[in-house]
């Protein structure tokens, strides 16, 4: 080496850091690369992208050549460039201190600091290119490489690491959905709702999502026959749940149309009635909404009746309630004028009632009340105040003003909510107001 001139050890020395420096990089890019991305360009057939995803299957390989390639010019440097001083400068202690530390310097500056940054912000655009020079350099190195693992392998051992187990790694819910609130402008508004929305159904049960048992549009029928016609002519929805003369006892489901299709074509009677009644179906409180679309899917059925353990009707379920909280509403049982969409006036409230579920008002007002205790707005409000309220009351939960202006003796009956000025997430609290 001291037969070359000095401006091709120089050359050398730097070339060197060249080396240690592309080792380095390459390490940082494989390590920081997206598992998902690099799935995707693999069956885009993106150049590297195969070799890539290869050599990360097989890690200790991959580190072992990065590793042993980026300390042996490391520990090459040094040596040159101390040979490079004692010849120029001889033998001096503080020449070779002064050039240890600047060689020190180039080595965390140009071979280590410096290219792990660039190779943690670009990994995709160095790791693709770097695995196709890294590929042939594992299959040179192979022996060397296993020589060198099996020591590792043998630490490994007695420490009871075990590196394949950690390789099959699989994401939870709250990882996911942090995925998708990190998409930011990779995603469109209205997807990264409805996959938020996906997350949300699996903590959630029937009960969330059901018609309450009070807002039921049901037919009596031990009730006048003239008071049953006037109702399926002028009801809302299509089918109507048939019970007698107590909710509980339901009967059966009414197809409104084909009655009204009877109806016209012959003299419709009360047994004619009985006889169009369809089985009803019925689920327990507490159902999986996942559990219960798959439901819904394997019976063909449309709608189903949520009882409690002692057979008491809850509510009603139907695969548009269980949609609405993926997708957002587009149905309702009571039409909204085009004014009344957006929920609130030109002064910022709303009056609403009492019985109002709170998903569904949180999803037309965009709120966040809390879902995880009472299911409607009155048993928010009676659960916040503890007794049912006697005249005008003001509350304020999670950030949210309320206003009672309908009590009874058994609930709220309408309530006055005012739009909050700030998020209502950062507002947890629940307090009444004086």
């Amino acid at each position: 080496m001291e037969q070359l001139p000095l401006w091709a050890q120089v050359c050398a020395v730097f070339l060197l850091l060249f080396c240690s420096s592309f080792f380095s990089i390459s390490e940082t890019a494989m390590m920081a690369l997206n598992r998902h991305r690099l799935k995707y360009l693999t069956t885009k057939g993106t150049l590297g992208a195969k070799t890539t995803q290869n050599l990360l299957s097989r890690t200790d390989q991959l580190l072992g050549v990065i590793l042993i390639g980026n300390n042996l010019f490391n520990t090459i440097i040094p040596v040159l460039t101390t040979s490079i001083a004692i010849h120029t400068f001889g033998h001096d202690n503080l020449v070779l201190s002064i050039a240890t530390g600047i060689v020190a310097f180039l080595i965390i500056v140009f071979a280590e600091i410096t290219p792990k940054i660039v190779g943690a912000t670009y990994p995709e655009k160095i790791a693709l290119p770097a695995s196709l020079i890294i590929a042939p350099l594992i299959r040179v190195l192979r022996p060397i490489v296993w020589f060198v693992n099996l020591f590792a392998n043998a630490i490994l051992s007695v420490l009871h690491i075990n590196t394949k187990g950690g390789r099959d790694q699989r994401l939870s819910t709250e990882e996911l959905r942090t995925i998708v609130l990190e998409s930011g402008s990779f995603m469109p508004t209205k997807h990264r709702s409805i996959l938020l929305n996906l997350f949300d159904l699996e903590n959630i049960s029937v009960d969330d999502v059901m018609i309450p048992r009070r807002r039921i549009e049901a037919l009596d029928f031990d009730a006048p026959f003239e008071d049953i016609l006037h109702q399926l002519e002028t009801c809302y929805h299509n089918k109507l749940i048939v019970y007698q003369g107590d909710i509980d006892r339901v009967l059966g489901v009414l197809h409104v149309r084909k009655t009204l299709a009877a109806l016209h074509n012959q003299e419709l009677e009360r047994e004619t009635l009985r006889e169009l009644l369809a089985e009803p179906y019925f689920v327990p409180s507490g159902t999986p909404v996942f559990q219960q679309l798959q439901y819904f899917q394997e019976s063909r059925h449309r709608a189903a009746l949520v009882v409690n353990e002692y057979g008491e009707l809850q509510g009603l379920v139907t695969p548009e309630d269980i949609i609405e909280e993926l997708i957002g509403e587009f149905t309702t049982s009571i039409p909204r004028s085009a004014s009344s969409r957006s929920g609130w006036n030109e002064d910022g409230e709303c009056i609403v009632a009492g019985s109002m579920p709170l998903r569904e008002l949180n999803r037309w007002l965009h709120l966040t009340l809390p879902t995880d205790g009472p299911k409607t707005l009155n048993g928010l409000i009676l659960e916040a105040l503890e007794e049912i309220p006697e005249g005008d009351v003001c509350l304020q939960v999670s950030g949210v003003r309320l206003e009672v202006l309908r009590s009874d003796d058994q609930a709220v009956r309408t309530v006055k909510i005012f739009k909050p000025d700030v998020p209502n997430s950062a507002k947890p609290a629940r307090t009444a107001l004086d």
